[in-house]
């Protein structure tokens, strides 16, 4: 049985944590070993959220070693590039278009930030980036909350995530309240029809 390495990244409030806690929770059902970590820091005034999830036939650690993560999911562009240090060669890259201004930007009047040459970047360096249109889906399913469903759902369509659509589906259906099933399953749908990433 292999072993995976699936990093996730984003800021405070965007459901990284509960995405998380999913693919751990498909990974054990499919029989394998999970270990799970996160460094939140200030993520509730929208500070940066890093959660490590590994899992496979025999994990020792927590924490995802540099350049070993096989899927990275980021759910904000510059999050992405500040993470990359983690992502194996050729690892796999799922990243929302839509860009969170930090704080201190919003702060001090400063707009100019839209994500856009982080998203340049990405796909110049890196061979295997999925931008999933957030907004899009988002709009779709009537919920800005489906996001880090809507990203799973990417990352597991892709193969880096060792995990189907389907075990995504039902993790969702097992583990959420039925009230937020129907939303979050229309996202994953969304994905795999392939109406709104690039």
């Amino acid at each position: 049985m292999k072993n995976w390495n699936c990093l996730l990244c984003g800021v405070g409030g965007q459901g990284t944590v509960l995405a998380a806690k999913l693919i751990a929770y498909a990974a054990m059902k499919k029989g394998m070993q999970v270990r799970n970590a996160e460094t939140i820091g200030m993520a509730q005034r929208g500070g940066s959220v890093v959660s490590h999830v590994r899992y496979g036939a025999q994990i020792e650690t927590p924490l995802i070693p540099e350049h070993s993560a096989d899927v990275m999911i980021a759910f904000e562009p510059a999050e992405a590039v500040r993470c990359l240090r983690y992502l194996r060669e050729n690892g796999v890259i799922v990243v929302s278009r839509k860009a969170v201004k930090p704080v201190t930007a919003v702060l001090s009047g400063e707009d100019s930030y839209t994500g856009t040459e982080m998203l340049d970047y990405l796909t110049q360096n890196f061979s295997h980036v999925q931008i999933v249109d957030a907004d899009g889906i988002c709009q779709a399913c009537g919920s800005p909350k489906v996001l880090n469903i809507a990203l799973l759902a990417a990352a597991a369509k892709s193969g880096g995530l060792g995990i189907t659509p389907e075990e995504i589906r039902q993790a969702v259906t097992e583990r959420l309240p039925q009230k937020f099933h129907a939303i979050n399953l229309k996202a994953i749908d969304i994905i795999c029809k392939g109406a709104e990433t690039l």
